[in-house]
């Protein structure tokens, strides 16, 4: 072979290097633009009736709420779709929240139905920036629910409430026929005092910013999983749910300005958060899989279970976004307080592709990180 007949060979083969290289590029941003065309689309729930998948925290949860609940009741505090509304009352700043309990089983180790009812809530005012003062407690009672175990239920949230500093001031109890209910179920309300100047919410962050966790994640719902005993695996797990008021407290005195949202990873997990921060803020997240903590155990049920940790419910841990000039303070803040201890960097937010959330794998592989379609995970709260 000449020479001539070589440099004509390496060309060539550089000529369908390029274009394969521009058809894979081109093929990358069709998908991008199919994304985007269907987030931009108006929310319509296309089941005629509801479906487990609705209450899963995913697409079908989203476009529930979407579609149906702000359609009806759309006004500025609850558009924003944050874990609790925010408003002003003469002087003051205050967040209003609620949530539903329908744990199964009721009775799990490290927690039962009633701390996570307390917990939950404060944690929902608590990542609003606000200080927890007085919650609701409404009970659903079914026929027959022996009133030994409603006791422990009282008792657990009591505690939980002496722990977190605030009072159940108010309440309601209905009791359903036999079969009509799941024993137990608890809905709680809470108001909360931001007593701070932080303006927190997940359309505020930025290229450049911090993305971290207070801790090992999917050790709530993993627990709540393996519990139930239909799973034959065995593991030394107890549930995280704990109160995190003190724990944004801290984080919010050591750098109240370069904190841009918090959230509790609680439904849908720390996936679906990253996905509602992407999207509301229109910036990609881009998370390093080696940097997310998990504990052995966790990461090994899951993987047993072909379930990865991401999605999986926590009830003590949260997902913050902070201004990279301030992350080391914010971790060092986080890391002193006794429910930040494993607080971790887990990755960044960057300006492309807009909306979406990428996984650096383990592998060196990147992939897309979307939030959970239809219901793979067992109700777990």
């Amino acid at each position: 072979m000449t020479e001539i007949e070589r440099t004509a060979g390496w060309a060539e083969a550089a000529v369908r290097e390029h274009a394969a290289e521009n058809a894979a590029a081109s093929r990358e941003e069709q998908v991008l633009e199919r994304i985007d065309r269907a987030r931009r689309r108006k929310a319509r729930v296309k089941e005629e009736h509801i479906t487990m998948a609705h209450g899963s925290g995913g697409k079908a949860t989203q476009t529930l709420v979407e579609a149906v609940f702000l359609e009806a009741f759309r006004n500025p505090l609850l558009e924003p779709l944050e874990d609790g509304a925010v408003f002003g009352v003469g002087s003051s700043r205050l967040a209003f929240t609620t949530d539903s309990y329908v744990v199964s089983p009721l009775f799990f180790p490290g927690g039962d139905i009633g701390d996570l009812a307390v917990n939950g809530t404060v944690n929902d005012l608590a990542v609003c920036g606000a200080r927890p003062l007085y919650l609701s407690a409404g009970f659903v009672l079914e026929e027959g629910f022996p009133v030994e175990d409603l006791r422990r239920i009282t008792a657990s949230m009591a505690r939980a409430a002496a722990t977190a500093g605030v009072s159940v001031v108010t309440g309601d109890t209905k009791v359903v026929q036999r079969g009509k209910a799941d024993g137990c179920y608890v809905n709680t309300a809470g108001v909360g005092l931001l007593d701070r100047p932080a303006d927190l919410g997940v359309a505020r962050a930025r290229p450049g910013d911090a993305v971290v966790v207070s801790g090992p994640i999917g050790e709530h719902g993993v627990t709540i999983m393996l519990a139930r005993g239909e799973l034959d695996i065995e593991a030394d797990l107890t549930s995280d749910t704990a109160p995190l008021n003190g724990l944004t407290a801290a984080l919010l005195d050591a750098s109240s300005t370069g904190v841009r949202c918090m959230r509790d990873a609680t439904r849908g997990g720390v996936a679906t958060i990253l996905n509602e921060i992407a999207r509301a803020s229109g910036v990609a997240v881009v998370v390093d899989e080696d940097a997310v903590p998990v504990r052995p155990a966790v990461r090994g049920a899951c993987e047993l279970l072909g379930i990865d940790p991401l999605y999986v419910a926590c009830e003590g841990r949260m997902v913050t976004v902070v201004d990279g000039s301030t992350a080391a303070a914010a971790l060092a803040a986080l890391r002193a307080h006794p429910l930040g201890e494993g607080a971790a960097v887990i990755g960044h937010v960057k300006d492309d592709p807009p909306g979406l959330v990428l996984l650096r794998t383990a592998f060196g592989g990147t992939r897309i990180v979307d939030v959970l379609v239809g219901d793979p995970l067992p109700r777990i709260c």
